[in-house]
């Protein structure tokens, strides 16, 4: 690491960076006056939200060790990390369960967790006021009919920052748990594979969260005082309760 770490911003990595939360963190944190990085598989997205906001951007598979190689050895230095990369796959029951489905959830939003955090470990701990974010869901609090493998993937996610939130405790590196609920982004797409109507569907009759809703949390989380530690987070619409709890209106 060169040059005086006063005299530069914070330099922030941002996984999934392409749309949604992380599209929004990105722009929030620029805002925020930190160095942004975006990672994400669709590297003309990100490139040019890059351009957009006075960002760098790097392709990004988090679920590849060589991808994530390739991506952590553009970086000479990071303070805060923010692990939003994920995403949910189907809503069928354990019964008819497609293993592959899980074991891309699990691929995507546990060991992509995994694979970053140890990859940027080392910097975040020489940084002096490292910051770990993890986007998780409401769906790490309560499992739900059809959410078996994006239930326990968010569980798993909770365990690892729990642990890692304990195993840094001593060095200069915050762990933070961003848990939302519903948020209107391509997730829902997403999950019921390009099937708009049935995505917009989620969202009927309630409003739920917008990315920026999640980002503004992430924002206040890593600009709290340095002996400040936002441990974790819930947040939900205030049409919501629970996972499966919503206010619907007509």
């Amino acid at each position: 690491m060169t040059g005086s770490r006063a005299s530069r911003p914070r330099l922030a990595v941002v996984t999934g960076a392409s749309s949604g939360i992380g599209a929004a963190t990105a722009q929030r944190l620029a805002r925020e006056g930190f160095e942004v990085v975006l990672g994400a598989r669709r590297a003309e997205r990100i490139e040019q939200l890059a351009s957009q906001i006075g960002a760098r951007s790097h392709p990004l598979d988090v679920t590849d060790d060589a991808s994530v190689e390739a991506f952590c050895a553009t970086l000479d230095r990071c303070d805060v990390l923010v692990n939003n990369a994920g995403g949910a796959i189907g809503l069928e029951p354990v019964e008819e369960a497609d293993l592959a489905d899980w074991q891309q959830m699990f691929d995507t939003n546990l060991l992509g967790v995994a694979r970053m955090t140890r990859a940027l470990l080392p910097a975040l701990v020489a940084s002096g006021d490292g910051h770990v974010v993890v986007v998780g869901s409401i769906a790490a609090h309560e499992p739900y009919p059809g959410g078996a493998g994006y239930n326990a993937a968010k569980f798993g996610v909770r365990a690892v920052v729990g642990v890692l939130r304990q195993e840094l405790l001593g060095r200069p590196v915050r762990v933070t748990e961003i848990d939302p609920g519903m948020v209107e982004t391509e997730f829902s797409l997403v999950r019921f594979r390009g099937d708009a109507e049935r995505a917009s569907r989620v969202y009927e009759g309630m409003t739920p969260l917008t990315p920026e809703d999640v980002a503004d949390c992430i924002a206040f989380a890593v600009t709290r005082p340095s002996h400040v530690n936002i441990d974790q987070m819930i947040v939900l619409a205030r049409d919501q309760a629970g996972a499966r709890t919503v206010h619907r209106r007509g």
